[in-house]
């Protein structure tokens, strides 16, 4: 077998692994519109739309790891293709762990359902943080395809602005159990649900600082944004 021939497998298995991820990617994306559904119409029907999407992400994210490990394996990849591999990987545990938020989404609102306090809650702000966190792992998903940086970074300075929703939002339901504390249960469901969103949010950043690291070779991981941006110029 010709080097040639080796090379043309290990890239034709590099771009399957690559579409799979793709591939979870979408389907995590329907799992937290489900959550945003359910959340919007409070309905029960989305909250068990997503639980049914849980058992599938965690079966593709078992399937992905398993392809990884028998590329390494076989192929033994130089640093570059190493990292690409390891890039996938972490890719993959980021979205199954955002699969896993929209379970707890999808849980939560089960539960603000099932208090009978739904329609009384400030639910209008975490709405729209939610879509935002949705956005961003759209664009992810969409620049790690393309391995773009610039939008890369520019998922990093929207999670900011999530970070900010969250605690604005935490400010606000605080100031809404102290003036109605027969509302105290829901609202930290409410809590939970927000912290969810933002934990969605920080993973679409994950991603992005795995763009930066596969592009220019560097850790982004834990450095000011403003550092970031200066090494991408």
């Amino acid at each position: 077998m010709t080097d040639k021939h080796l090379s043309t497998q290990f890239d034709s298995e590099l771009s399957t692994v690559s579409t799979r991820v793709m591939e979870l990617g979408g389907l995590v994306e329907e799992q937290i519109r489900q959550a945003i559904l359910a959340l919007s119409q409070f309905s029960l029907e989305a909250v068990a739309q997503v639980q049914a999407i849980e058992q599938r992400v965690n079966a593709m994210e078992v399937q992905i790891d398993h392809e990884l490990i028998t590329i390494i394996a076989r192929r033994q990849p130089t640093a570059r293709d190493l990292r690409l591999l390891m890039a996938f990987s972490k890719a993959t545990a980021n979205l199954e762990r955002m699969g896993d938020e929209a379970e707890r989404m999808a849980r939560m609102v089960r539960s603000i359902i099932e208090a009978g306090s739904a329609r009384a809650l400030p639910t209008s702000d975490l709405r729209l943080a939610a879509d935002l966190a949705s956005g961003l792992l759209r664009k992810a998903l969409d620049a790690f395809a393309r391995l773009d940086t610039q939008v890369a970074l520019a998922i990093l300075k929207e999670d900011d602005l999530i970070d900010r929703e969250f605690d604005g939002f935490v400010r606000k339901l605080i100031t809404y159990m102290m003036e109605d504390p027969r509302t105290i249960s829901a609202s930290l469901d409410l809590l939970f649900l927000a912290k969810a969103i933002e934990r969605i949010g920080d993973h679409s950043k994950n991603i992005a600082e795995l763009i930066i690291y596969l592009v220019q070779g560097k850790d982004v991981r834990h450095t000011a944004l403003q550092d970031i941006e200066s090494a991408l110029k």
